[in-house]
């Protein structure tokens, strides 16, 4: 009989997971981003379920509460990805996987590094991190980051998320964000203790394995993309097809802002099961 999976522990760490669907059905993996948990796949994952697929979203480093490692280092994208590669290996076999931010960055850091583990890729709003960098020096997708600069800064954030309605809060909403999904990322986000750990993402990127962001995917991938998204610009949306070495989609969303599984729930599920379905 197969066990519905709600924790998983890697090196000391302990991960909640949302298991759910049916619990023979094929395994979709869903990767959330910043600053949200896997809570953020609320309304994506029951479309899945009607299809028949199981979902396992992870709350992934940095946000489970027990699995908050210190410094820099513990958050690099290898030790992201194989935060999830742990999950795959402990279900068996290989999963679809789906992420959204910086939940494609792992998606696609995973199938660049363990491919074998991979039967599906559907990256959303966050395109191939090659494709990425390519647009920061090539469009105005460096001004679109500048957050990130901001984010090296230890404390500034954190103090910044620590009045309700002041920057942080602010800047969430600037970015697309409901009201309602603004007081949900404060209360699993920032009441839990989990900002600093989803900063420390930031604040890792320069560990990151430069050969592996380079790296061509080879698994059957969708990319999903909104023209709504004020952090991420077309040019690397359109740049990402050349990185990837296998069956290519990309689906646009039109107005629609970055927050693509919370406000566009069912165009997600669409494109998903189109990947899913098309192996």
């Amino acid at each position: 009989m197969t066990r519905r999976i709600r924790t998983l522990t890697r090196d000391g760490l302990a991960f909640d997971v949302l298991d759910e669907g049916p619990v023979d059905g094929d395994v979709v993996v869903l990767l959330h981003g910043f600053p949200e948990r896997a809570t953020s796949w609320r309304h994506v994952a029951p479309l899945l379920h009607a299809a028949g697929l199981r979902t396992l979203a992870l709350d992934q480093r940095g946000y489970s509460e027990r699995a908050r490692p210190s410094g820099r280092r513990a958050y690099r994208l290898t030790e992201l990805v194989d935060d999830v590669a742990a999950l795959i290996e402990r279900v068996g076999g290989s999963a679809h996987v789906v992420g959204h931010d910086w939940g494609a960055a792992v998606a696609w850091g995973l199938a660049a590094r363990r491919p074998v583990l991979v039967r599906t890729l559907t990256a959303v709003s966050v395109p191939h991190p090659a494709a990425f960098q390519k647009a920061v020096l090539s469009s105005a997708q460096g001004l679109r980051s500048w957050y990130m600069l901001l984010f090296q800064a230890p404390y500034v954030v954190e103090l910044a998320a620590r009045r309700r309605g002041g920057p942080f809060d602010l800047g969430l909403a600037q970015a697309g964000m409901t009201r309602e999904e603004v007081a949900r990322c404060r209360r699993e986000v920032v009441d839990t203790g989990a900002l600093t750990g989803g900063l420390s993402w930031y604040r890792a990127i320069p560990f990151v394995d430069r050969e592996l962001a380079t790296r061509h995917t080879t698994v059957p991938t969708t990319f999903v993309w909104s023209d709504g998204d004020t952090a991420i610009d077309r040019r690397g949306a359109e740049l990402t097809a050349s990185y990837v070495d296998a069956p290519y989609s990309f689906v646009e969303l039109p107005d629609v802002t970055h927050w693509i599984p919370t406000q566009a729930p069912e165009q997600l599920a669409s494109a998903v099961l189109d990947r899913v379905w098309s192996v």
